[in-house]
């Protein structure tokens, strides 16, 4: 846990997001031109205590064993919005997450983070042997101990209420998915960057999933950083798009980009309605995931 001197450091720049239940707008955003990752406050700092980019990368290039996994990557995430990667299978979407995360060290580039800002991360997958014997409540207490009624409120937040006492095992991949989501919030993250969390899951399921987090975006007031498959799903969830195939290959709202012919050389041309699977909305009514 954060010592006291961190938590009275720590920007309480989630004030806008969680007292609007929105991101900022355009003419909002447009009070705040710059990249001020600690600088000067501008106006829309100082009415909602809040610096806009929360997370970025400029110019980041990874290599492994010599080969070029992610050439000259920029972005940034920005308070209270929905940022998600596209790209195709090896185009290094969960290597610019990782090293967003600090797990993948860049070869060239910067990242840098508004000073106090908390990741909460939810990966992949992740392997454990069934014939464990481990708890919900054992498994969200490791390594540190979390006490009952934050771990409650972790996992109510992520749409699995009262599994404390059931054994991982014995869940469904769509619950196991949900206690991840509830340990990545544990930490009350300002950015919550999740790497295929919806992956092995039915369209309904994915669907839900994906309100669920937007949810905790309208509640909290963090920013999310996701990284999926579920094309139709994702995209129309998403504030802002990236589609990434080893660089940057296009960049926008999600019609922008539906519409680059970058992207449907990749993806291909959805039908129009495609991405209203699920209609995205600033106020989705309460308990809709």
């Amino acid at each position: 846990m954060p010592n006291d001197a961190m938590a009275r450091d720590r920007p309480r720049y989630r004030t806008y997001a969680r007292t609007t239940g929105k991101a900022p707008t355009a003419n909002e955003t447009a009070e705040n031109p710059k990249e001020n990752m600690g600088g000067t406050p501008t106006s829309l700092q100082e009415r909602h205590e809040a610096p806009y980019d929360l997370l970025s990368a400029r110019g980041l290039t990874v290599t492994f064993g010599g080969e070029t996994v992610l050439a000259d990557i920029d972005l940034t995430v920005r308070l209270g919005r929905i940022l998600t990667v596209i790209g195709p299978n090896g185009s290094g979407k969960s290597t610019l997450l990782r090293s967003l995360i600090g797990a993948v060290r860049p070869s060239a580039g910067a990242i840098r983070r508004h000073p106090g800002v908390r990741l909460g991360y939810v990966p992949q997958r992740l392997q454990l042997d069934p014939t464990l014997p481990i708890t919900v409540a054992r498994f969200l207490s490791l390594p540190r101990s979390v006490p009952r009624q934050a771990a409650s409120q972790a996992l109510a937040d992520a749409g699995v209420a009262n599994l404390e006492a059931r054994q991982l095992a014995t869940l469904s991949g769509g619950q196991f998915q949900r206690v991840l989501l509830a340990r990545a919030l544990l930490n009350d993250p300002d950015v919550l960057l999740l790497d295929e969390a919806a992956q092995g899951l039915d369209h309904q399921g994915a669907a839900a999933f994906y309100q669920r987090i937007e949810q905790i975006r309208r509640e909290r007031g963090c920013a999310i950083l996701m990284v999926s498959h579920e094309l139709h799903v994702v995209m129309a969830t998403a504030d802002d798009v990236v589609c990434v195939n080893g660089r940057i290959c296009c960049s926008g709202s999600p019609e922008q980009v539906a519409s680059e012919p970058a992207y449907q050389a990749l993806f291909g041309s959805a039908p129009a309605g495609a991405l209203a699977l699920y209609h995205h909305s600033p106020h989705p009514p309460d308990g809709s995931a």
